[in-house]
C-alpha cells in the first residue's frame, strides 16, 4: 500500500546502477533515464556474462547427448529450472514448462485444457484491465468452442469491482484468467480472493505474473493458483524466456502443445507416447543460451533483496507520484490503494505520442500509447497514456529529470 514515507536508501543503488552497462550511455546527447522498466528491464552485467559464458564455453544441444558440452549445458539448463522451483515455490520442478514468455504461456493453456475443457455455453472470465495476450486467446477460444466470455469491470481508482465478480461467476464458470498486476495502472489485484471464489464454483484460475513476479513475493502454493505465468524479460532476464506454472494434475491432463522432438517418448507411423512432465510441453530445441542466464537474474534479485527492491521501488513511487500531482496540466489515471511501481498518466491538451518524443530528446525513456490494454484506455475515453515505469536502479534524481522534461514538453507543446 502507498503510504507517506521519505524515499529510502535502504539498498545502494548507486552500485546497483553500475552493474547495468546500458545505463552509463547517453541519448542524444543526454544521460539515459530509463523509465520503461514495464515494458522490460535492463540486464546486469551478470546475466549478459552468463550468456556470453555458454556461447563461448558450452554451447550445446541439450537432453539427448551424451558428450561433455550437451551434459553442461543441460545441468545448467535444467538448474534454472530448479531456480525458477524455489522462486514461485511451487511443489516440484516437473510443473515449471519453459516457453518464450506470458504470452506463450497463457496460449498454452488455452490451446490444451481450454480447447479440451471448454464447450458452448460454458463462460470464461477476464478483467476490464487485461493485457492482450490475457484477452485475445480466450476470445479465440470462445469463438471455436461457443463460449462466453465476461469481463470484470473496475472503478474510477482501477481497482476491480469485486462485488460486480461475485456476481457474473456461476455454475457455467470453468475459467477465470486474470491479471495480478495491471501493466498500465499498477494495480494489485486480490488475486487470492478471486482464487478462493472461483475455486468455490468449480472453475480453474490463471493468473498472468508478468508484472507481479519481479515487485511481489510469489508463492503459488499459498496462492492456490492452479496455473501461473510470468516473462524472464521483465526481471532482469534475457528476452525470449517465459514460464508456465501448472497444478501437476492438471498438466498431465492436458494434451501437448507442440509436436516434435523430446516431447516424445517413443514414435511410430501408428502411434505416437508422449514424454512425462515437464518435457511434453518443451517441443523442439528450447531457448537454451537465454534460459540459463535466466538463472542468474534470479540471482541478482536475490542477491539484492526482494523486499529491499520493494521499499525502494515503492519509495520511488510514493515520491514520483507526488512530485507528479504538482504538475496542473497532468492527470494520473489508475490511484489504486494497492499498487506497485507504475504511473499512468496524460497531460492537457498533449498526445502522449508527442510527449514522448520530447522526453526522449531529453534521454528519458518512458512508455507511450495503449500498452496493450486498448479496452482499458477505452474505459477512460483515452486513447492512451504516458508510464513511467520503476526498478531496483532507478533514483530520485531521475524523476526530478523527468519532471522537468514534462514541463519544457508542457511548454513547448501548449
Amino acid at each position: 500500500m502507498i503510504t507517506t514515507v521519505a524515499l529510502r536508501e535502504e539498498l545502494d543503488v548507486y552500485s546497483i546502477r553500475k552493474q547495468f552497462p546500458v545505463l552509463s550511455r547517453e541519448v542524444k546527447g543526454k544521460p539515459l533515464v530509463y523509465l520503461d522498466n514495464a515494458a522490460t528491464t535492463q540486464k546486469p552485467q551478470v546475466v549478459i556474462d552468463a550468456l556470453v559464458d555458454y556461447y563461448s564455453n558450452y554451447n550445446a544441444n541439450i537432453h539427448r547427448g551424451i558428450h561433455t558440452l550437451a551434459e553442461e549445458a543441460t545441468a545448467s539448463f535444467e538448474s534454472t529450472r530448479d531456480a525458477v522451483t524455489r522462486f514461485i515455490n511451487a511443489p516440484s520442478r516437473e510443473q515449471i514448462i519453459f516457453t518464450r514468455g506470458a504470452t506463450e504461456s497463457i496460449n498454452l493453456v488455452a490451446y490444451t485444457w481450454g480447447r479440451q475443457n471448454i464447450k458452448a455455453g460454458d463462460e470464461i472470465i477476464i478483467s476490464a484491465m487485461e493485457h492482450h495476450s490475457n484477452i485475445v486467446p480466450w476470445q479465440m477460444l470462445c469463438e471455436e468452442k461457443g463460449a462466453v466470455l465476461k469481463v470484470i469491470p473496475f472503478n474510477g481508482a482501477g481497482e476491480l469491482r469485486m462485488d460486480v465478480f461475485e456476481e457474473l461467476i456461476s455454475p457455467k464458470t470453468k475459467l477465470v484468467s486474470i491479471v495480478h498486476v495491471s501493466n498500465s495502472l499498477g494495480t494489485v489485484n486480490p488475486v487470492k480472493d478471486i482464487i478462493e471464489k472461483a475455486h468455490q464454483a468449480g472453475a480453474i484460475v490463471v493468473v498472468d505474473g508478468a508484472q507481479s513476479t519481479v515487485h511481489l513475493d510469489i508463492d503459488v502454493q499459498a496462492m492456490d493458483c492452479d496455473f501461473f505465468v510470468f516473462s524472464g524479460h521483465k526481471l532482469y532476464g534475457p528476452t525470449g524466456t517465459g514460464v508456465l506454472y501448472g497444478k501437476q494434475h492438471l498438466l498431465e491432463s492436458m494434451p501437448p502443445f507442440l509436436g516434435g522432438g523430446e516431447m516424445i517418448k517413443e514414435v511410430s507411423f501408428e502411434k505416437t507416447t508422449y514424454n512425462d512432465l515437464p518435457y511434453k510441453f518443451e517441443a523442439g530445441t528450447p531457448n537454451i543460451a537465454d534460459v540459463v542466464a535466466l538463472k542468474t537474474a534470479f540471482e541478482f534479485i536475490n542477491g539484492v533483496g526482494k523486499q529491499k527492491i520493494r521499499e525502494h521501488e515503492n519509495a520511488l513511487l510514493i515520491y514520483a507520484t507526488k512530485q507528479l500531482e504538482m504538475i496542473p496540466q497532468l492527470k494520473i489515471i489508475g490511484q489504486a490503494k494497492e499498487k506497485v511501481s507504475v504511473i499512468s498518466f496524460v497531460l492537457d491538451n498533449i498526445h502522449p505520442q508527442d510527449a514522448g518524443i520530447l522526453l526522449d530528446n531529453s534521454g528519458i525513456a518512458v512508455r507511450t500509447g495503449h500498452h496493450c490494454t486498448q479496452p482499458c484506455m477505452n474505459i477512460f475515453g483515452i486513447p492512451g497514456t504516458i508510464r513511467a515505469s520503476f526498478a531496483v536502479y532507478n533514483t530520485k534524481e531521475e524523476i526530478d529529470i523527468l519532471v522537468k522534461g514534462l514541463h519544457k514538453a508542457i511548454k513547448m507543446l501548449s
